[in-house]
């Protein structure tokens, strides 16, 4: 029993000092199960053979994500170790101390630029708690299907809004139903993509009692039979477009370049279109933060170096739909292969749009964008025409939600 017992402890301390370093990262990005899976085996796994160690990445939404680390830290139990969350969310992770100061650890890096716009997120009183990564914009799709409606002289790689509408009634028109898509059901993506509209007649989104506002649902309105008859149960357009139920969206440019690389004889991409105020895009990044308190801190360090390197950035943003990488020099390492051509055109919107970004002045952000859903279901499905009335009551909601 003795030599039995010695045999033991000695497997045990042979196991412990044989065991790798393990690494717990969750995010808000790449939850998309293809992009998931590109992530781990292409890109994490090259860096856990390289340092010897296991990445336990997962994906959850920002509020578990916070809901989480908070629980740990008031505990006195981290076992997160790096973070990825979006920009919006981020002022509150370094409100309550949750993520370290960044600032000497990515000056010390001499190989890359993070992307003007995009960085500023992440810098907080002047000092960096996080590294952005996946930034995005908004881009147009179209089955080619479409193409024979397509208004005389009109290119899709310099649609105006004007164009979109004349293409998406001729479609509707000639095909007996709408095939255009959205996302109806509450709290997607909705308020995006008639941003892009809005933001290409002038500045104030998400205000409703502005011009650019009156403007853009002024144009919606007059496309509101050429949704399709199922809208209300999009929540992601990536679906009804790869089924060829909706022929025509304007969304996130990853989720763009996953439909357009599934099947790219079958379709055309674009930037979004333009207005009087030129191209109009919500734009935003996630960003990388290491956890306060960590227990694997040069871990951490060497994890959050490797997946900035600008190469890295942009494979991974290749093999994740077409994020955009926002460090110049990943931005640099372009192509003209058709995997880096819907990166290409997301750039293009980036440098040349009329851009707005998502910030933490409001109370509730969900509840904002139940209120385009609102506008959506009741006035322009619903009604079919422009109620400035009804947007001034509305706007009344938003102001409630302003901090």
């Amino acid at each position: 029993m003795k030599k039995l017992f010695v045999l033991l402890v000695i497997v045990s301390i042979v196991a412990f000092a044989f065991a790798k370093d393990t690494l717990v990262v969750t995010s808000r990005l790449w939850s998309a199960p293809s992009e998931k899976e590109f992530i781990i085996n292409e890109i994490i796994k090259p860096f856990e053979e390289a340092n010897d160690c296991e990445v336990k990445f997962s994906t959850l939404d920002d509020t578990k994500i916070l809901e989480q680390v908070k629980l740990q830290a008031e505990t006195g139990n981290i076992t997160t170790d790096v973070i990825i969350v979006y920009c919006q969310n981020m002022p509150e992770w370094v409100e309550n101390g949750l993520v370290e100061n960044l600032t000497s650890l990515s000056d010390s890096w001499t190989d890359r630029t993070f992307s003007k716009g995009y960085d500023s997120m992440t810098v907080f009183d002047g000092e960096r708690y996080f590294l952005p990564v996946g930034a995005d914009v908004y881009l147009f799709i179209a089955n080619k299907k479409a193409l024979p409606y397509l208004p005389e002289g009109a290119d899709v790689a310099n649609l105006t809004w004007e164009e979109v509408v004349e293409w998406a009634n001729a479609v509707a028109e000639g095909e007996g139903e709408g095939k255009y898509a959205v996302t109806g059901v509450p709290q997607k993506s909705l308020i995006y993509q008639y941003g892009g509209v809005y933001l290409s007649y002038g500045n104030g989104w998400p205000w409703l009692d502005t011009p650019p506002a009156m403007a853009a649902f002024y144009l919606m309105s007059k496309m509101c039979d050429a949704y399709t008859p199922t809208v209300m149960t999009y929540d992601d357009v990536r679906p009804p477009l790869k089924r060829g139920e909706a022929w025509l969206a304007a969304a996130h440019c990853a989720r763009v370049g996953e439909v357009y690389k599934n099947d790219p004889t079958q379709f055309v991409v674009g930037p979004t279109p333009s207005g009087p105020a030129g191209i109009g895009s919500i734009a935003g990044t996630s960003g990388f933060a290491i956890v306060e308190g960590t227990k694997n801190q040069e871990l951490a360090e060497k994890f959050v170096e490797y997946m900035t390197r600008p190469d890295i950035m942009l494979e991974a943003s290749k093999g994740s739909g077409g994020f955009i990488p926002p460090v110049d020099e990943a931005i640099d390492l372009l192509t003209d292969t058709p995997d880096d051509e819907i990166i290409a055109m997301a750039i293009k919107v980036m440098q040349e749009g009329n851009l707005s970004f998502i910030d933490s002045v409001w109370k509730d952000w969900g509840a904002v964008k139940l209120v385009y859903d609102d506008i959506f279901k009741d006035m322009i499905i619903g009604e079919c025409t422009l109620d400035p009335t009804y947007l001034e009551l509305l706007n009344l909601r938003i102001q409630e939600l302003h901090k």
